[in-house]
């Protein structure tokens, strides 16, 4: 994506939990990506958001810290270091609402010809419960990526 990431990655050993700390105009917020194994082969969950007091993520917190452009670029970022490390790993996702899940739809939407370079997308159609590819203006309650093998 054509936009600033938080390059400041802190990356588990494993490749499954990436950290970063969003700095903005409420200060320095500590966030979590972490992939998750499903009950599907080689279906992850991303999980993402706030680390809260407890260490957990908070994937409910609204930040609002000014850097909605560089938190999605963040995240398709950490999705292709992911992915080149499993290149055969489906990444499934969602937002924790019906409005995060609009706005990773926006972002697909806005930079889906470079996204589409490098990964295959499908999203879950609220009019049809099955995994389609994506396009613009779908109504959409998740998401399932993989980066494309050449």
């Amino acid at each position: 994506m054509k936009y600033e990431i938080y390059s400041d990655l802190v990356i588990a050993r494993d490749f499954h939990v990436f950290e970063f700390v969003s700095t903005g105009k409420f200060g320095h917020i500590p966030k979590r990506i972490a992939f998750i194994p499903t009950e599907l082969p080689e279906v992850y969950n991303l999980a993402f958001g706030d680390i809260n007091e407890n260490g957990e993520i908070d994937d409910y917190a609204i930040s609002d810290n000014g850097d909605r452009s560089k938190i999605p670029a963040t995240l398709a970022k950490v999705i292709e270091l992911y992915t080149d490390r499993f290149p055969k790993r489906w990444i499934y996702f969602r937002g924790s609402t019906n409005e995060r899940t609009r706005l990773y739809r926006m972002a697909i939407s806005l930079n889906l010809e470079e996204l589409s370079e490098k990964f295959e997308i499908y999203a879950e159609a609220k009019e049809i419960p099955e995994f389609l590819p994506f396009r613009k203006n779908m109504k959409i309650m998740a998401f399932l990526v993989k980066q494309k093998i050449n």
